[in-house]
């Protein structure tokens, strides 16, 4: 038994170049999102800083990062701007790791490391906008797999840095006699504290001295010429796509994409109607947004709300998850507690390779609640067995492996509500940003006030909050659909002298919702 029918092979096979180019684009952004974490401390005997100040640029990389995923919206007017923003933006990512090692102090660090987060915003929203729009009722399993390539590059890019990290203090203090014998393990501690991007400074990393001025001894510069070299065949693969489709000035003698015939099947936007290439926003704008029903916004905001509780909960864990195990009462050595945040990642990344074929199987609306009540459970029994080390490890894998498909699951769900119109992959990629940096604040404020087991507590609290605001918007979906349904069906008689009974034109309308749904109209 195969494990795909043959229309979703079909609908890859003819769009083969765009899908793995999307792919390939994630893959970047993966890249980008997870060399910070193990290379701080490097980074800051580069630029002679102190912890608290190095700390800043993971503040300016996810600040900037929702910033562009924000005005990433603004970009994808045409097949032609999409592709181009992506090329740049690819290329922008491999510039920024070239010079990261030119840059000798803390704010030049800072600048391009918000140059880098914008594009990986503009990448965000703009690679997820292209694949629903390619493929609209089947993006689920797609974006399963562009969801995966984040995590790939993420697991790629500490192995790329870890030969090259400092072992040893990398300043060494001219006048300094403190002996050095324990600081590989200090530094691995300060590291393990630092690896959620955008956590900040925790409590308890600031205690070990660290110079700030003597001689630097670092070989983290041949990591990001490493990474720069491994990501440069990204926007060659964007430049190559552009290219197939007519889109540089030097192929214009052939028809572009989006002029050619809708019935061939290999426009993206050929199923949007006459002008669609004009604008892919166009249903934001205040006039197509005129007699829209309420549930048309109470559906973006719910969507949105739920990926801002579920990718706040995935940076918090993945940044205080270290901070909650070496505290009491569970006290783990630094060694161990260090691979915590590993395996979390790890876990994400085999989870979505794992629903890009229960995508397929199963629709979006089952995997989610699956999902979000694993989620909740595992939290619960993190919170009752929150004595045991063990538990924890096996906790913190079946979490990652729960909460691995909500981003893409619900990227579909909610497009597929709202027939794919783009307005909610900007809003629920921005919102998504949003919750990934100011619930990491939050819990970490929160951790510093009451303690590390009020880490879990937050964590728990927010999977409840996040379950209730999906049961509502399963609700409100059934409602938006009748609503949609009863208004675009015509009547089915205009003769006044024949009425149609009520049951029999209800019973007419839930059919037609019925072919809708299946695509037959």
């Amino acid at each position: 038994m195969p494990l795909f029918d043959g229309r979703i092979w079909t609908l890859f096979v003819r769009h083969w170049r765009q899908t793995l180019t999307y792919w390939s684009v994630f893959f970047s952004f993966g890249l980008c999102i997870a060399f910070l974490g193990p290379t701080i401390l490097d980074l800051r005997c580069q630029t002679q800083s102190t912890l608290q100040q190095i700390t800043w640029v993971f503040f300016s990389q996810q600040f900037f990062l929702l910033v562009g995923s924000s005005v990433g919206g603004l970009c994808k007017r045409t097949l032609a701007s999409s592709l181009y923003s992506l090329f740049s933006c690819t290329l922008i990512i491999s510039l920024v790791f070239a010079i990261i090692p030119l840059c000798y102090h803390v704010a030049l660090l800072s600048i391009a490391m918000a140059i880098a987060g914008k594009a990986m915003g503009v990448i965000d929203t703009i690679a997820n906008l292209q694949l629903v729009k390619l493929y609209q009722k089947d993006s689920a399993v797609f974006l399963q797999a562009l969801h995966f390539f984040i995590g790939l590059g993420a697991l790629v890019s500490p192995l790329v840095a870890d030969p090259f990290l400092a072992e040893d203090n990398c300043v060494l203090a001219s006048n300094s006699t403190n002996s050095t014998t324990n600081s590989s393990v200090d530094l691995d501690h300060i590291r393990s504290s630092l690896a959620g991007h955008g956590a900040g400074l925790q409590p308890g990393a600031s205690q070990y001295p660290l110079h700030t001025e003597g001689v630097v001894i670092t070989k983290v510069s041949y990591a990001f010429w490493i990474m720069a070299l491994i990501n440069l065949p990204v926007p060659a693969a964007v430049l190559a796509l552009l290219y197939h489709e007519r889109l540089l000035p030097c192929s214009r003698t052939s028809p572009r994409l989006l002029d050619r015939d809708p019935a061939s099947g290999s426009s993206p936007a050929a199923d949007c109607g006459p002008g669609s290439h004009v604008s892919l926003f166009r249903c934001c704008n205040p006039e197509k947004l005129r007699g829209r029903p309420p549930s048309f916004f109470i559906i973006h905001a719910l969507g949105g709300a739920i990926l801002f509780i579920t990718d706040g909960i995935i940076g918090s864990y993945a940044g205080f998850v270290y901070t909650y195990a070496v505290s009491p009462p569970l006290l783990m050595s630094h060694k161990s507690a260090g691979y915590l945040d590993s395996i979390f990642w790890a876990s994400i990344t085999a989870g979505r390779l794992a629903f890009i074929y229960l995508s397929y199987r199963y629709s979006a609306p089952r995997l989610l609640t699956v999902s979000l009540v694993g989620v909740i459970v595992v939290q619960c029994f993190l919170m009752i067995f929150y004595h045991s080390c063990v538990f924890l490890f096996i906790g913190t894998c079946v979490l990652g492996l729960c909460i691995s498909s909500v981003f893409p699951s619900m990227l579909a769900f909610t497009e597929d509500i709202l027939n794919y119109k783009g307005c909610a992959t900007t809003v629920l990629v921005t919102s998504a940003s949003t919750g990934e940096m100011i619930l990491q604040l939050l819990v970490g404020s929160v951790i510093h006030s009451q303690g590390s087991y009020a880490f879990l507590l937050c964590c728990t609290i927010a999977s409840f909050i996040g379950l209730c605001l999906f049961l509502l918007l399963l609700y409100v979906q059934y409602l938006h659909r009748k609503s949609t349904v009863l208004v675009s069906s015509p009547p089915l008689s205009g003769n006044k002298s024949h009425p149609v009974s009520r049951p029999r034109l209800m019973r007419v309308n839930k059919a037609l919702g019925r072919c809708r749904d299946l695509g037959v109209i």
